[in-house]
């Protein structure tokens, strides 16, 4: 079982990274330099997409991506949503995926999850840890000029086992504490 790293400050090829995704990469790491704690809207759909959760339904799928899969690329939080940064096109095919699974169907603690791509932005924390007296902090920061992200299938599978680990289905109706129970199974 692995757990989630423990990144918090984006390093300089997180940073470059980051910054290509922006039309005017260079004016976004001059910003950082002189407002290092500084938020930054970045376009979606060309170096990442990003899928937006709630943050006690996006935990549970960071739980599970890491326990159970391969990990997750990088994870922000802004304003009680976990941003999962994920592979340019996620946002276009996981609704689809979302709709075959029938997600806006069920029951329970199911929340929506956002997908932002092309045409969208985001509001992403700065490299710098101090970000989080902004509201915006980086979970899973970013530490490669490429990282791993994942596509719209490895989401859904984390989304899946996150819906089926917080709703515990049973066919029997719940026990009466009060009943008297009797072993019928050896009856003759």
């Amino acid at each position: 079982m692995s757990s989630a790293p423990s990144i918090s400050r984006v390093t300089s090829d997180g940073a470059a990274w980051l910054a290509s995704a922006s039309p005017y990469p260079r004016s976004t790491r001059a910003l950082w330099q002189e407002r290092p704690a500084a938020p930054v809207v970045l376009p979606c759909g060309s170096v990442f997409d990003v899928v937006g959760v709630s943050a006690m339904f996006g935990r549970r799928m960071l739980d599970r991506l890491w326990a159970e899969g391969p990990g997750s690329g990088p994870v922000a939080e802004f304003r009680g949503r976990i941003l999962l940064f994920a592979a340019p096109g996620t946002a276009q095919r996981l609704p689809s995926l979302l709709e075959w699974e029938e997600w806006g169907g069920r029951a329970g603690p199911v929340p929506a999850l956002l997908c932002h791509g092309t045409g969208d932005a985001v509001t992403v924390p700065a490299p710098d840890e101090l970000s989080a007296r902004s509201g915006a902090r980086w979970l899973v920061a970013p530490d490669t000029r490429q990282p791993w992200l994942p596509g719209p299938e490895v989401v859904l599978w984390a989304a899946v086992r996150a819906a089926r680990a917080a709703v515990r289905i049973s066919i029997f109706p719940p026990a009466d504490q009060d009943a008297k129970v009797y072993d019928v199974s050896r009856r003759r």
